[in-house]
Order: structure tokens, then C-alpha cells, then sequence
């Protein structure tokens, strides 16, 4: 399907400088990233991965071959120590071998505690396949200008990259039930393999009921009480549970903008699914789907550019909402409203117009060949607004 990735050339490029760490969900293509597209450029690389017994053998040992230019080491992380063996290994080779770390899980947790690695990494989140990423039109926006929306209708892939998501395998093969069967499968080895290995967890099965729940409750606001009260546990244990799942890359949440301006909501958040095609509703999926492609603009622009990147959702005491809000350095850029259909400007839009200092404003809808501007909102269908993203 394509040869290549978003982050191909960036990781390429930091590879001179530093050891490079890429994190994200299971089967979202990390292997194939760092086996077959960055390797490709090397001309002795060599794979080592943790969950083989053989490989495994060899990483302990520190037994590398003396011709080789790069190492990638997948699945490490799973090693209770391999913050620490990773950065004795770089400090006594980096002059020899480059390094890339790839893994299911956040790669970023020793901030948490453990050997510091600062200054010795550049650390990329991997995401599904997007718009712009499958039309290979893809740049990277002007932080803070007006983004550069596609002209073409993509229709097609849309309604594609909507009902069979972004991950390589199901959406290449696009066949419903192949894409039931990978869910169970992904999911099945998510708690089975990923999370066992590093999580000590009593209740496996717990973990796994809650995140059966987590599809329905897409894009509404998230109760953890609501959640404790149907699992019959503490407040504790779903949070715990729900933080785990975000680590693994199964899901991601996003809060309200706190501003002085308005009544802001303080602590409730929304929570998206990775994988957006395990959404059954239409509307739900959908918004997930938008969530999902300005969750991967924001980590590019921060992993890669350095911006402090910021995604939220706008939401006030009088339950006026509006779906997506991105600030750079903490400085507005642009808002965006979901809707299926709907192409009358959100009265929302406006309200928030008046009183927030927002330069481009987006009201995005599924349907194709619309691109409207009216009284500073622009109108747009979901096909060419996600194509001026990453």
C-alpha cells in the first residue's frame, strides 16, 4: 500500500544526532516503520526483538555484529531494566551504531523515575493512516496560519478511512469481517501479551470489560464514577485501568480549555479510541475519527517541531460546547466543530467567536464538495479539511 511513512524522513534525520524512540498502538506499523522503511537506508542494519527468546538472549549479552550502522531493538520495554541498558549501550556506541527504539507502550515513562535519558533520544508517537498521509499530499501546516485545505474531493477514501480506520492491515484488505476478527485478535493480545508483561495486574478481566465499555461512550463527556459503578469497583481502579489503556495507545482523552473569558468546565473529559473503526454509531465514530487526525497534527508538531501543543475541547457552565480547540505555546489557533450533515453554521461557533480571540474557525462535515465561508466560520467537508493536516 505505501512504501512509506509520515515519519520516515524526520526519523532519518534525528538518527544523525540522537538514539530515536517511536511509541504507538499495536499493529499501527512500528515493525514495518523501522524493519523495512528506516532499515532500508542502512546498509547493515539489524532487528532485535524482545519477544524473541533468541534475540533476547543476544540484547543481554550485548552481542552486536562489529559491520553493523544501525540497531533497532522492538518490544524492549518489556525488560523491567531496559531504561538503564539502553543508555549504557548508547553511551558506550553511539560513536559506532545508530539507534532506534520502537514498543507498544509510551517510551517516554522514565520521566516518571528510573535513569534519566535526557538529551539523548528524540521520541515520535506513531499514528494510523490519515487523510493526507494515503493521498501522499501531506506537508507540514504553518503553525498558527490559516491550514492549507485541500481542493480535491476525496470521497471515497474517506467513507474508507471512516468505516475500516487507519491501521495498515484492515484498512488495506478492507473486508468487514476480517476487520471483526483483527479487532478481537489486537485486543486479545493488547491484555493477553502488552499489558501483562509490564502491568501487575490483579484484574486482568477488569481492564478488559472496561475498555468493551469505552466504544459507547465515545465523545460524551466521561464519568469515572459512572464507570465504577458499573464495573463495581473503586474510583481508584478505573482510573488506574484508564491511564494503563492510555499508555498502551489504546485510547486518548482531551479536556476543556480552562479560559477567563467564560464559565469553563474544569476536570470532566472526553475520551477517543485509537482505532476509531471499533465505533459502531456513525456520529460517534465520526468525531473520533476528526479527533484522531488532530491528535497526530498535535504530536508531530511537538515531538518533531517543538511546539507546546495543545488539544481541547471548549465547554462552559451553560453546556455550550465546541469539539476541538488547538493552541500553540498556548496561543489560539484554530477551533473545529464536528457534523455530519449539518451546514448551517453551529450557534456555538458563534458564541464562542465573540468571546475568545480564535483566528480560523472550522465547522467540518462528512458530506463532500462543501467549502463555505460565512461570517469568518469556514464550512468545510471532512475530505479536504483533513487533507491540509499531517
Amino acid at each position: 500500500m505505501l512504501k512509506d511513512r509520515y515519519l520516515t524522513k524526520y526519523i532519518l534525520e534525528d538518527l544523525l544526532d540522537k538514539m530515536v524512540f517511536v511509541g504507538g498502538a499495536r499493529q499501527v506499523g512500528k515493525t514495518t516503520l523501522a524493519k523495512k522503511i528506516i532499515a532500508s537506508n542502512f546498509s547493515t542494519p539489524c532487528y532485535y526483538n524482545w519477544d524473541s527468546q533468541k534475540d533476547r538472549r543476544k540484547i543481554m549479552k550485548s552481542d552486536w555484529p562489529g559491520n553493523a550502522d544501525l540497531i533497532i531493538l522492538d518490544e524492549i520495554h518489556k525488560y523491567k531494566k531496559w531504561k538503564s541498558f539502553v543508555k549504557g549501550e548508547y553511551d558506550t556506541l553511539k560513536e559506532k551504531f545508530r539507534f532506534m527504539i520502537t514498543g507498544s507502550a509510551r517510551l517516554d515513562l522514565y520521566r516518571k523515575g528510573g535513569d534519566s535519558m535526557q538529551g539523548r533520544y528524540h521520541y515520535y508517537r506513531l499514528h494510523p493512516f490519515s487523510m493526507s498521509e494515503l493521498t501522499g499530499r501531506h506537508r507540514v501546516p504553518d503553525v498558527s496560519k490559516e491550514l492549507p485545505l485541500s481542493a480535491k474531493n476525496e470521497k471515497d477514501l474517506l467513507l474508507s478511512l471512516d468505516r475500516f480506520g487507519g491501521f495498515p492491515e484492515p484498512f488495506i484488505k478492507q473486508n468487514v469481517r476480517t476487520l471483526r476478527r483483527w479487532h478481537n485478535e489486537k485486543n486479545s493480545r493488547l491484555f493477553r501479551e502488552d499489558i501483562r508483561d509490564i502491568q501487575q495486574l490483579r484484574d486482568i478481566a477488569g481492564i478488559q470489560l472496561l475498555s468493551d465499555m469505552l466504544p459507547d461512550r465515545v465523545a460524551s463527556l466521561l464519568s469515572v464514577n459512572s464507570l465504577r459503578e458499573d464495573l463495581e469497583v473503586s474510583h481508584k481502579a478505573v482510573t488506574n485501568w484508564l491511564n494503563i489503556l492510555e499508555t498502551f495507545y489504546y485510547c486518548f482523552r482531551i479536556y476543556p480549555f480552562v479560559g477567563k473569558n467564560y464559565r469553563s468546565l474544569k476536570k470532566e473529559s472526553k475520551l477517543y479510541l485509537i482505532d476509531w473503526s471499533e465505533i459502531s454509531d456513525e456520529a460517534k465514530r465520526f468525531e473520533n475519527f476528526i479527533a484522531s487526525h488532530l491528535l497526530k497534527l498535535v504530536h508531530f508538531l511537538y515531538d518533531y517541531e517543538g511546539y507546546k501543543m495543545n488539544l481541547n475541547f471548549l465547554r462552559n457552565a451553560d453546556k455550550k460546547e465546541v469539539d476541538f480547540f488547538v493552541t500553540v505555546d498556548n496561543k489560539p489557533w484554530f477551533a473545529v466543530e464536528v457534523k455530519i450533515s449539518d451546514t448551517s453554521v453551529s450557534p456555538h461557533l458563534h458564541y464562542y467567536r465573540e468571546k475568545l480571540n480564535i483566528p480560523y474557525w472550522y465547522q467540518v462535515i462528512k458530506k463532500s464538495g462543501v467549502d463555505r465561508l460565512i461570517n469568518g466560520i469556514r464550512i468545510v467537508s471532512a475530505d479536504r479539511f483533513l487533507g491540509g493536516l499531517i
